[in-house]
């Protein structure tokens, strides 16, 4: 066998010693952290106050939406108060027409049976009113982004629309009496119905579509 010869250059030659590299302090005044401070306060404020003015901004987008639906809801409600005030004074006009007439009495009242179609064909109400954008606004307390006149107006409207339906009720406890029912006391049941359409509904009617008007213009809102 031949021996293996030692091959040139193995021999390691040592690394050379790495010296450290000496960390370097940057000192800064007082003014730097001063500055620092100040814009990290900046950065905060800046952000409060755009948070804030978007939450304004959706706030007031809310508001103006229920103020509007409120407002719609009027104007319906308006036309629909125009409508029954009309048809109303047409049925007291039939009631008087046959308080002054003994042969219609008959008619209204024959075989035990209130007969309400000859003086209200369309019924005792002709329209319903709508409250449902109100009760809305109530709930999202709506009265502390109005003015005190608008709230009392609001209010007002919707008392008295609930007024002018209650002479459903009361007209219907006319009529489902049993006394009604007899002929001998036609003429004091109509004059009863007819109080009832007078004080609870035709009376109140005219204010009613005035405080309409004053609640529209008042509700307009520049979107």
């Amino acid at each position: 066998m031949e021996e293996e010869l030692p091959e040139e250059n193995s021999t390691t030659e040592p690394k050379p010693e790495v010296e450290p590299i000496p960390k370097a302090y940057i000192l800064r005044g007082w003014k730097e952290y001063v500055g620092e401070s100040m814009l990290i306060i900046f950065s905060v404020l800046l952000a409060l106050i755009l948070t804030e003015y978007i939450n304004y901004l959706h706030d007031k987008k809310d508001t103006n939406e229920l103020i509007n639906n409120v407002r719609s809801e009027l104007i319906n409600n308006r036309k629909h108060e125009t409508e029954q005030y009309a048809y109303q004074l047409k049925v007291l006009k039939s009631i008087d027409s046959a308080l002054a007439s003994p042969e219609m009495q008959k008619k209204i009242v024959s075989n035990g049976e209130f007969h309400l179609n000859y003086i209200a064909p369309q019924g005792i109400l002709y329209r319903v009113f709508d409250d449902a954008a109100w009760e809305v606004a109530k709930s999202h307390n709506i009265s502390s982004k109005m003015d005190i006149q608008t709230i009392y107006t609001l209010t007002h409207i919707y008392t008295d629309q609930e007024r002018v339906t209650k002479v459903e009720d009361e007209v219907a406890k006319v009529i489902f009496n049993p006394e009604s029912r007899k002929p001998e006391n036609v003429r004091t049941t109509l004059i009863l119905i007819r109080d009832n359409y007078k004080g609870w509904a035709v009376d109140r009617a005219p204010g009613l579509l005035k405080q309409y008007d004053e609640a529209i213009k008042a509700l307009a809102t520049d979107d």
